[in-house]
């Protein structure tokens, strides 16, 4: 019975150490993500010649849509590539999505970007940690979440061209909250997913992609809330 025991608590621990080695893992992915689109953002901003050439020009469409392509095609192409090339197209969409971002440096004074930064990751962290650690089922929450996020997606479409700043603002709102609910739901879909078959590496890919995106839309719907525009 004691042995028994042992080996129960023993494949126990092994578990929660593995499961914290595949979470650390997506974070540090997510983390890098996010460091490198800063970075690239940043350089971009700064050269003018370059921001005239890719916003002064059609070209722009081609960097504000390559983002969304690239995901989709992880998306749907990221079980039938290798771990290795997955982990390519990931670091390709994180500097993309940075050359995308330049834009906000030119918009907003670089106080109020680092200010929202912060107040993102604190907010991002605490969701994401209760998301890790609650024993609820947020499955219910999430099929919420995304109809709320079809519907923001939406009507940011419609607001392109009724261009209204009182429905800016209620979109930006509701983004908040849809994607802060979202950290937590997507946070404990990616720790139940280390129990599920397949490539674990990809997983871990996907899973910081997941978390990515929460991340910077929180952030800039945080943004056109509370920035300081120049």
């Amino acid at each position: 019975m004691r042995s028994e025991s042992t080996i129960f608590s023993r494949t126990k621990t092994s578990l929660n150490q593995g499961l914290r080695s595949y979470m650390l893992g997506i974070y540090n992915y997510m983390a890098l993500g996010l460091a490198l689109t800063g970075i690239v953002a940043f350089m971009t901003s700064e050269n003018s010649a370059v921001m005239a050439a890719i916003f002064g020009t059609p070209l722009r469409w081609v960097v504000l849509l390559a983002p969304l392509g690239m995901v989709l095609f992880l998306s749907w192409r990221i079980n039938s590539m290798k771990a290795s090339t997955a982990q390519l197209c990931f670091w390709i969409y994180a500097a993309l999505m940075g050359v995308s971002l330049s834009v906000i440096f030119l918009v907003y004074t670089n106080t109020s970007i680092a200010r929202t930064f912060f107040i993102t990751a604190g907010m991002f962290g605490s969701m994401s940690l209760w998301g890790y650690t609650t024993k609820s089922d947020l499955t219910g929450m999430g099929s919420f979440l995304m109809m709320g996020l079809f519907g923001i997606v939406i009507a940011s479409l419609v607001n392109l061209f009724l261009q209204s700043s009182v429905m800016s603002f209620v979109i930006s709102l509701l983004g908040v909250i849809i994607f802060t609910g979202l950290t937590a739901y997507d946070t404990q879909a990616i720790k139940d997913s280390y129990y599920e078959e397949g490539d674990r590496e990809k997983k871990s890919i996907m899973g910081a992609l997941t978390l990515y995106l929460d991340f910077i839309n929180l952030f800039m719907h945080l943004l056109r809330l509370f920035g300081d525009r120049r």
